[in-house]
């Protein structure tokens, strides 16, 4: 008998939610746009400057693009709307994003407790940047909370994780991990790309601030870079918009923003055909006899499907699988694929393919790779807007042929 997934009700959580995702994604929610044209899309203002009444930096309006801009803003009302968070910063890319949260919050002899299966630009990021100004990182598995708890202590300055993670898919009780962290005074970073705030809020569940890269499911339509930073602590906001729009000088730009805010008004609508497609592919594969693994949230056999169902309200569109056989196999299974394009990024319409262990995770080593549990024979799918027999056909001729 086959795997069977189940659907999470979605309700609104706070008093806050006065409107449904739906609404907030099209902007139901805001007052509309004060021009005599009373435009219902957002207008791209690609002005680098703005006049203002008199010499010095204006208390409130625009003065020059890199410290705001009326498109950007309108998509950081946006984000905040559907992450209920108070504050919210659009950069120019998922790793300025987190970036600009590391330069932050970090200083020479600080030390970093992250999950030992992160995004390999994360982990770069970590263990060549951070390393240079005597910053300690400890990995350890998130998914596990005890073993969280055993290498917590007041020495750690920053807790990062992912959840779900890329590419095994594993959860962390964010719940449990913010009351932890809270105890020795440590921020809890979650890097919500997968999930999406559709999916998941970490900041109701005790994080400190998210990341997120809108290039991937918040834009949708694979032709836009960039990412978001979400936190209610205003604090912490005023130093991530200082290094953000000062240092880095790297918001995202007026086009970008036009670009997610249209992706965004089809978020909840592609979410839900995802996590419907991304299922009917989960337990196709789950009962495949040259298929070893299948790591996906809304999977029964899931290790964390009861964590899944009470801290996610949709699974995602997101699947890794081993194939029976070595990297060559899985190499040759990617190449063998039609539907599915054999390309790097994830969280499109269309369905892609990738092998982490020579793509996204390729600048982690061998002995890196295997503490993260990438196996060479893994596979790495997106799963897209297609109609799900079509994908379903796909991977089983390319698995027939191995």
């Amino acid at each position: 008998m086959g795997e069977e997934t189940d659907t999470v009700e979605r309700t609104a959580e706070t008093e806050q939610d006065q409107y449904g995702d739906g609404t907030v994604v099209v902007g139901g929610d805001e007052e509309r746009t004060a021009t005599e044209w009373n435009d219902v899309v957002t207008p791209i203002h690609l002005s680098a400057t703005h006049g203002v009444e008199t010499p010095g930096y204006p208390d409130d309006g625009y003065s020059y693009g890199r410290s705001g801009n009326p498109t950007r803003d309108r998509l950081r009302d946006r984000l905040a709307g559907l992450s209920n968070a108070e504050h919210v910063l659009a950069a120019a890319s998922g790793t300025t994003a987190i970036s600009t949260v590391c330069l932050s919050l970090l200083r020479p002899g600080d030390k970093v407790l992250a999950g030992d299966s992160l995004y390999g630009g994360t982990t770069n990021l970590f263990d060549t940047l951070l390393d240079r100004f005597g910053i300690e990182i400890e990995y350890v598995d998130t998914s596990d909370t005890e073993a969280v708890v055993d290498a917590l202590d007041a020495s750690v300055d920053l807790l990062w994780v992912e959840s779900p993670t890329n590419p095994l898919l594993q959860l962390c009780d964010i719940d449990a991990l913010g009351d932890h962290s809270d105890e020795h005074g440590a921020r809890l970073v979650v890097d919500n790309t997968f999930a999406t705030p559709y999916g998941q809020r970490p900041l109701e569940l005790g994080a400190d601030v998210t990341i997120c890269s809108t290039t991937k499911f918040l834009n949708g339509h694979s032709d836009s870079i960039g990412g978001a930073i979400t936190t209610n602590d205003e604090g912490l906001f005023d130093q991530f918009a200082f290094v953000l729009r000062e240092m880095l000088g790297a918001p995202l730009s007026p086009f970008d923003s036009y670009l997610v805010l249209r992706g965004l008004k089809t978020l909840p609508a592609r979410m839900d055909r995802h996590e419907h497609n991304a299922g009917e592919v989960a337990r196709f594969l789950a009962d495949h006899e040259k298929v070893v693994t299948v790591n996906y949230p809304g999977l029964a056999s899931h290790p964390q499907h009861e964590l899944a169902r009470r801290q996610l309200r949709n699974h995602g569109g997101m699947v890794s699988f081993e194939v029976d056989g070595d990297g060559a196999t899985a190499r040759a299974l990617a190449e063998s694929l039609e539907v599915f394009n054999l390309a790097f990024s994830l969280g499109g319409t269309e369905s892609l393919v990738e092998h982490p262990a020579s793509m996204s995770a390729a600048a982690l080593s061998a002995d890196e790779l295997a503490a993260a549990g990438i196996s060479d024979s893994l596979l790495r799918l997106s799963i897209g807007l297609e109609d799900p027999s079509d994908l379903v056909c796909d991977l089983s001729e390319a698995l027939a042929l191995l």
